[in-house]
């Protein structure tokens, strides 16, 4: 997608701000033959950035704090994701133990 097409997808969204946003790094489309493209996952990321400022009123400066616990958010449910995925392929018996285990350290 581009940078015209995000602008006009994104509610809220100002080319000024995205160009912004794309030098500090928030965002990182692909760059290929001199073109910038913006994938889905971009388009996403920039809906949650303009919402979380309109709805949350969070100052662009402070905005790299938020998306650094964000994205450990999100890479902590992967991580999750893969654990479980992991303990299901397990025998029966090893997936009980590490029920029982579980229960027993709360």
């Amino acid at each position: 997608m581009r940078e015209s097409d995000v602008v006009r997808t994104v509610e809220g969204l100002k080319r000024a701000e995205l160009r912004r946003w794309v030098a500090a790094g928030w965002i990182t489309p692909q760059r290929r033959d001199g073109e910038t493209r913006f994938r889905q996952i971009d388009v996403a990321r920039l809906s949650m950035i303009v919402q979380i400022r309109r709805d949350m009123r969070i100052a662009e400066d402070s905005m790299p704090l938020v998306l650094s616990l964000v994205d450990q958010v999100y890479g902590l449910r992967n991580e999750l994701r893969h654990l479980a995925e992991a303990i299901e392929a397990q025998p029966e018996p090893v997936r009980r133990a590490i029920t029982e285990h579980r229960r027993n350290r709360k």
